[in-house]
């Protein structure tokens, strides 16, 4: 069905302009996704419904909105970190690396900061953090220290970090599936960005923080006494784990090459993770295994994008996004340049305020939308970054501004170190600010100047 049988069908149901029904749907339902008294999940369904019956959108025309390789990529890499964290080999990695530098609070400011960055670009930064944060606190426990800096450091890390891959942060994903970019191009273009962004977070933490932390060599030699091989809870599993998460992320660089979708990817690598993980045992056993590996997928997350998604495709068939890209071609004068910089500093200001995932996602068919008028995908491929660059990086300009901070603060609070909404500002829009600058340079440089 086209746009204007669609806008016709519209009519006839509810004698109102298309348009204003679609602005009221989504207007609402993203008003009560931010206010958080119903659940996101049910209010992006809820608003996807409410397309269909107003005839905005049918059935399939609904379903066509959907992105199913963003779907796919979701249910895969969270069936995969779901079994590979059941091995152990994040909390390894955590207390090994405290070890490293012998426990001293400073070195292992650096080393929490690091890891979680890694972890996040190549996993996601949800659940780095939900894997991270416990660690920290069983380590600054012996050490006698306060989390704080620490959790802190890593909400900040998480954001960045995820910012710098493909998979690393749900916008990546839609703007990745949405325009057929790749593992590599996000790693090739944006990893220098966060890279300089990390080296400058570290250092700035470090000064200001890490030289004052101190512990005593009495504290330092209990963290030393941990026992990281311990936390391998299934030796063969870890191994598994590790040759399937290698093979799914060689497959990502090398996708292009493979002429396999990045959801393709994910959902075989999930696939061939749970036969190895169920391979033993007899049928029940097996059996139970999937239900437990599929249950650790966020349904939530999942049901959520799908109806933003139906939503989001209402917007686009009524010709609104289409309108507001007219709009902001006016606003910037057709200049590709002056639009990097306004997508870029005003993605970041929102994503600070409200849920980056709603605010991308609307974007994205907005964009789309411009690119015959400002000379084509090509052209506008800068104006794709700066939104990356800006909704990640504006994650770490409030408490809730992305869901890894939101999840550290309540695991904060579950340990009796709850993080100040205000007293995070502190250091939330100074950080929230250096990432930012250090975007607009490498755009300038690399696109304009």
């Amino acid at each position: 069905m086209d746009t204007s049988s669609i806008a016709e069908a519209s009519q006839l149901i509810l004698g109102m302009n298309p348009k204003i029904v679609a602005i009221a749907i989504v207007t609402i339902c993203y008003l009560v996704i931010f206010s958080e008294k119903v659940n996101r999940a049910i209010m992006a369904l809820l608003g996807a419904a409410a397309m269909v019956i107003s005839g905005i959108l049918t059935q399939k025309t609904a379903l066509a909105g959907i992105d199913f390789n963003t779907i796919a990529l979701l249910v895969g890499m969270m069936i995969i970190v779901a079994i590979c964290e059941r091995s152990g080999m994040f909390q390894f990695v955590a207390i090994w690396g405290a070890k490293r530098v012998h426990a001293n609070p400073r070195g292992l400011l650096v080393v929490l900061g690091l890891v979680t960055a890694l972890f996040s670009a190549f996993l996601d930064n949800v659940t780095t953090v939900l894997l991270i944060a416990p660690v920290t606190f069983r380590i600054c426990q012996r050490l006698k220290l306060n989390p704080y800096p620490y959790l802190v450091m890593e909400i900040f890390a998480s954001n960045l970090g995820g910012t710098a891959t493909l998979i690393g942060d749900p916008p990546n994903i839609l703007i990745g599936s949405s325009i057929n970019l790749s593992f590599n191009d996000f790693l090739v273009t944006l990893g220098p960005v966060v890279a300089v962004s990390m080296l400058i977070l570290v250092g700035i933490f470090d000064f200001v923080v890490g030289r004052k932390l101190t512990a005593t060599e009495e504290d330092k030699a209990k963290v030393m006494q941990m026992n990281e091989v311990q936390c391998i809870a299934d030796k063969g599993l870890l191994i598994k784990s590790l040759v399937v998460l290698c093979g799914v992320i060689a497959s990502f660089i090398f996708a292009h090459q493979l002429n396999m979708d990045n959801g393709t990817i994910a959902l075989t690598g999930a696939a061939v993770l749970m036969l190895l993980y169920t391979f033993k045992g007899n049928a029940e056993e097996r059996d139970d295994k999937v239900r437990n590996a599929l249950s650790a997928v966020d349904w939530t997350t999942i049901f959520f994008f799908i109806g933003l998604f139906v939503m989001v495709y209402g917007l686009e068939v009524t010709g609104i996004l289409s309108y507001l890209g007219h709009k902001f071609i006016e606003m910037t004068e057709g200049s590709v340049n002056r639009l990097v910089f306004l997508i870029l500093w005003s993605s970041a200001i929102l994503s600070s305020i409200i849920d980056n995932i709603p605010f991308v996602a609307t974007m994205i068919p907005m964009l789309k939308s411009m690119e015959p008028s400002l000379g084509g995908r090509e052209a506008m491929m800068p104006v794709w970054w700066a939104l990356s660059l800006g909704a990640c990086f504006g994650g770490n300009g409030t408490l809730v501004g992305a869901s890894a901070n939101v999840v550290v603060a309540g695991l904060a609070m579950r340990e009796g170190h709850p993080i100040n909404f205000m007293k995070f500002l502190l250091w939330s829009i100074p950080v929230m600010l250096m990432s930012v600058i250090v975007a607009s340079v490498f755009l300038y440089l690399e696109f304009i100047m």
